[in-house]
């Protein structure tokens, strides 16, 4: 309702193209992810890479994923 009257702008700068770094293949189906700076860094997450696909770290948006053929 508050876009009848006025041109809606939407900013096509989405965080995950700033991100041009390739997602990191791992054998494991968890991975743990902390910033890679012991200092400057975020806490450690831990992602599971069971469903096919790249999976984002929720802080700072690095990706992995499960290298084929690995269970």
């Amino acid at each position: 309702v508050r876009f009848i009257n006025a041109k809606r702008y939407v900013n096509e700068n989405w965080g995950i193209k700033l991100i041009d770094i390739p997602p990191i293949e791992s054998t494991e189906r968890v991975v743990w992810c902390d910033g890679g700076d012991a200092h400057l860094g975020h806490p450690k997450v831990y992602i599971n890479l069971d469903k096919p696909g790249a999976h984002a770290c929720g802080y700072c948006g690095l990706r992995y994923t499960k290298k084929e053929g690995h269970h």
